[in-house]
């Protein structure tokens, strides 16, 4: 599917994302963010922005630590969309702080995607079959992929408890998808309720609204511990030479 065709799928509604990028990152270094790390002559954050440019964004909002001057300097693609806005303490709060700026500007009604900043490698086939089947079921949806491997149950210590059957997990991935405006209550009304939110349909489940599942790819990696950007820089240069 080429930009084109969802952009017709699109008609009169809007697309916009958000990226929040204010987390330390403590798993990945102490000192050091994980999004500004470089690959072939890019920042992650760089290679991701890029990558959620490729669909017809209205504009994407930037998270981003009120200490954070760096973002500024960087050459982000299509940076007359861009918009940032402070994060907060955790990711739910600067997922909801960037709803909020958008509230300012876009409608209710308008479809917000949000993704990890340290998601570079998620593939454009992907991001565009999320929203056509966003759009065409009226529906919230994530891009996942179901769970390969077997799954041990362990409460406590090193010991094996159980087996836990992986039949129908899926492990969730970024983008995920809702109407503005649903998911920006969803938000607030979970974090009102003290329910842990982890992602944006963690938010939209509490609330009893549906959510599709939408199978992705396993090389939508998200760079949490140093082995990850070393996984990337292979995916990414792969993914060029194959012009995914």
């Amino acid at each position: 599917m080429n930009q084109m065709s969802l952009s017709s799928r699109l008609q009169n509604l809007k697309l916009w994302a958000v990226i929040p990028a204010a987390g330390s990152g403590s798993r990945f270094s102490k000192t050091e963010l994980k999004q500004y790390q470089v690959i072939q002559n890019k920042t992650v954050l760089e290679h991701t922005v890029e990558r959620l440019n490729q669909l017809p964004l209205q504009g994407y909002v930037l998270a981003v630590g009120e200490q954070d001057n760096f973002v500024q300097t960087l050459s982000l693609s299509h940076a007359e969309r861009l918009h940032l806005c402070s994060g907060g303490a955790e990711r739910v709060n600067s997922v909801l702080n960037a709803l909020a700026y958008l509230s300012n500007i876009a409608s209710d009604d308008d479809w917000v995607f949000v993704h990890d900043a340290a998601r570079p490698c998620v593939s454009v086939a992907c991001l565009e079959k999320l929203v056509t089947t966003a759009i065409e079921q009226k529906s919230s949806a994530i891009l996942a992929v179901p769970v390969r491997d077997t799954l041990k149950y362990v409460e406590q210590g090193t010991r094996i408890d159980k087996t836990v059957d992986r039949t129908s997990l899926w492990q969730a991935q970024t983008p995920q998808i809702a109407p503005l405006g649903l998911l920006k209550k969803a938000i607030e009304q979970a974090l009102q309720d003290g329910v842990f939110i982890t992602d944006e349909a963690s938010a939209l489940e509490y609330v009893g609204l549906n959510v599709q599942v939408v199978q992705g790819r396993a090389d939508n990696i998200k760079i949490t511990y140093p082995d990850d950007l070393e996984l990337a820089k292979l995916i990414l240069a792969s993914q060029s030479a194959r012009n995914t």
